[in-house]
């Protein structure tokens, strides 16, 4: 069994479908691209996996123990982690204090909370903000500090949601380097994002998503040349 298990998974709102039948699994210490046009279900697939939403119907596996009607607090301390399209930190409270909050997921005590919290805005390159209030960030930081509070709860899975939705070019090379950061830390990661430049560079793999179903998996150069995506989603030929 994979690492993540996603086994012909349904969630119907009322008698609407976004997500039906879907089924794909992910290797542990990959990269697995997740794309396709808004309203596609993609968020909605994050949210049961990460245990905002029961499945109406199918199972979702983790490390081989079914997790699918598990609390997303179970699911964290079981080591799956995510990100959000919207960010929304503690706006009252540092970039420090943030990461900390989140890092009591795992630490005995304060100190070690705080170890840890210094410890990966280190690695996100937000150490220099950790006593600015999180209200006052700009976008791009907003976005690093959402990956470092999921770090913080030392995920062996890490689901992002468009984390680099809205970012300049810089930003985007930033955050492109510090997923690959990630992974070479071990983690395996889920991402969902409109940047084609970040999913091809990035991925493993790529999952396409349309109206609720599945359509296409396989290697970058496999999806960019696939003819259904294109027709779908990417809206030009891209093989090369």
């Amino acid at each position: 069994m994979s690492f993540l298990e996603i086994k012909k998974v349904s969630m119907f709102f009322g008698g609407l479908a976004a997500i039906k039948d879907v089924s794909f699994g992910i290797t542990k210490g990959e990269i697995l691209g997740l794309i396709g046009p808004n309203g596609a279900g993609k968020t909605t697939l994050f949210n049961v996996v990460n245990g905002f939403y029961t499945p109406s119907r199918g199972e979702v596996f983790f490390k081989d123990v079914k997790i699918s009607g598990r609390k997303p607090h179970q699911i964290c301390k079981q080591g799956l982690a995510r990100t959000f399209q919207v960010v929304k930190p503690l706006q009252r409270m540092s970039v420090l204090d943030n990461v900390v909050a989140s890092a009591f997921l795992r630490a005995a005590h304060k100190k070690q909370a705080e170890e840890s919290a210094r410890e990966i805005l280190h690695f996100t390159g937000l150490y220099d903000d950790r006593d600015v209030l999180s209200k006052g960030l700009p976008l791009g930081k907003r976005k690093r500090l959402e990956i470092a509070r999921a770090l913080a709860t030392k995920p062996e899975l890490l689901l992002l949601d468009e984390s680099c939705a809205g970012l300049n070019s810089s930003e985007l090379d930033e955050s492109i380097s510090i997923i690959a950061k990630i992974k070479e830390k071990g983690v395996t990661i889920m991402i969902i994002e409109h940047h084609m430049k970040v999913i091809m560079s990035i991925s493993d793999r790529i999952v396409v998503l349309n109206y609720g179903e599945k359509i296409a998996e396989g290697s970058p150069q496999e999806i960019r040349c696939n003819t259904q995506v294109i027709e779908a989603y990417l809206g030009e030929e891209q093989c090369a």
